[in-house]
């Protein structure tokens, strides 16, 4: 599950997993090639996708749920809601509690583009200066949309399961980009911490889209783990 403005394209490195494990990335409601769906922001907005990754799970049989950012609020909310027979998490650059800067909230009601390139700055959703990452990164981000990436955006910016995610007891890795300032490592040494299960790991020379800035090293992580614990 992808993160806020983006779309099922992020996962391409991990189609590699293939071979191992049958992968499948999807658009969540208002993102590339799926119909929007009528939601207020927060919780409402979470619960419809939720509502999208249940029905892709139970037509795929899939078991385990990879979410980066928005898309880990999405497997956590569901991980405590729903009742769907998981066998892992990875919780990929996201949190328990996702609060948005202020001024971002701000600027992606009134100055979208300004929205647009603080994201994509220094150790935000890229670590290298790599332009054709930045350029599909920010195209992707406009095919979304202000309304919906800001509806994304506050949905994440209300999302708080500090207290519950310790009911959590599925096998768990959190893993981080190092050098990841949006979702810092602070907040997966707290799931780490706090979850009965949950291992941490570091993805180096990466930021918060460490899935497209270092997809072998990302990769050999969610292998390694569901190897040692799935497999």
């Amino acid at each position: 599950m992808h993160g806020s403005g983006g779309a099922h394209g992020v996962w391409r490195g991990q189609f590699r997993l293939a071979s191992d494990y049958p992968t499948v990335a999807l658009d969540l409601s208002g993102h590339g090639d799926s119909d929007d769906v009528d939601a207020d922001a927060g919780y409402e907005t979470l619960s419809a996708y939720v509502d999208d990754v249940v029905a892709v799970a139970e037509a795929t049989d899939a078991s385990v749920l990879v979410g980066n950012s928005l898309g880990g609020a999405v497997a956590l909310t569901l991980a405590l809601e729903r009742d769907l027979d998981l066998d892992a998490l990875v919780l990929a650059g996201t949190g328990a509690k996702l609060a948005v800067l202020s001024d971002l909230l701000s600027w992606l009601d009134d100055d979208f583009d300004r929205a647009v390139s603080f994201l994509h700055g220094e150790d935000k959703l890229f670590h290298a200066d790599d332009e054709r990452l930045v350029e599909g990164s920010k195209a992707a981000m406009y095919d979304a949309g202000q309304a919906v990436t800001r509806r994304d955006f506050l949905s994440c910016h209300t999302f708080d399961v500090r207290d519950e995610v310790g009911e959590i007891s599925v096998p768990t890795l959190a893993l981080v980009g190092e050098y990841d300032r949006l979702t810092p490592p602070s907040y997966h040494e707290y799931l780490a911490e706090t979850m009965p299960d949950c291992e941490l790991e570091t993805v180096e020379d990466a930021a918060h889209l460490a899935m497209l800035e270092r997809p072998a090293a990302f990769n050999e992580a969610v292998k390694s783990f569901l190897d040692r614990r799935v497999a």
